[in-house]
């Protein structure tokens, strides 16, 4: 099987499994943005407590996020964990759309994706994945987003290295792929999903995975515990 059959299948599989995830939750696409940032090192329920911290004192738009003093945003995202240095980046981040787009999340989409994504890239403390989270879930732009989940899943199934760099694995699904958003929205968000319930780090559940006959590393537990 060739690897977009691969990809198609094992994509099918999950969508049948798990059914739609509904990603990114949020309200808006500012707060998309924002969640980026600030799920870096951190859990999906700190985040969504500092969200709501945030929200419970400014407007979540990047005018709101610039009005308020440094401390008191400090604080207001202090559960998202590493809080000054991501309200500095928050602060940059707001900086930028306003003086770039007019904060207009439209003008954004204008321009070439390729070109979008090194701006973002440009920006202090916006890596590989925060950039492509708010070019998928808050531009919708057809860029696949790769986490260490995509890694680990794809690697055990044989489909990359369990080493292998971000744009490598990105242009493992940018590649055989059609560029589809919802399709990679749907992707990412059940990789994230199968890997925290089926396949851990340690002790995965192999045994009632759904693609475990397509899982090089399943196969090779296989063989191993026959010796």
């Amino acid at each position: 099987m060739n690897t977009s059959l691969s990809l198609h299948k094992i994509y099918n599989i999950l969508y049948a499994s798990y059914g739609p995830q509904s990603w990114w939750p949020a309200d808006t696409p500012f707060e998309v943005m924002f969640g980026a940032i600030l799920t870096q090192n951190t859990n999906w329920t700190n985040v969504e407590r500092a969200v709501a911290g945030l929200r419970s004192v400014v407007s979540l738009t990047p005018a709101g996020v610039l009005s308020l003093p440094d401390a008191k945003l400090q604080e207001a995202i202090r559960p998202s964990g590493y809080f000054r240095q991501k309200a500095a980046r928050l602060q940059i981040f707001c900086r930028y759309l306003l003086d770039k787009y007019d904060g207009q999340i439209e003008y954004m989409k204008g321009v070439p994706t390729r070109e979008l994504r090194h701006e973002l890239l440009d920006l202090a403390g916006i890596g590989p994945e925060t950039a492509d989270s708010i070019l998928l879930y808050a531009c919708a732009l057809p860029v696949f987003v790769v986490d260490a989940y995509t890694v680990r899943l794809f690697a055990r199934l044989g489909l990359c290295e369990d080493n292998a760099k971000y744009d490598k694995v990105q242009a493992l699904f940018m590649d055989n792929l059609d560029p589809d958003v919802q399709m990679f929205n749907e992707y990412h968000a059940l990789i994230v999903r199968h890997v925290k319930e089926r396949c851990r780090k340690r002790e995965p559940k192999c045994g009632d995975c759904k693609i475990r006959d397509m899982c090089a590393f399943y196969l090779r537990s296989q063989i191993s515990d026959l010796r």
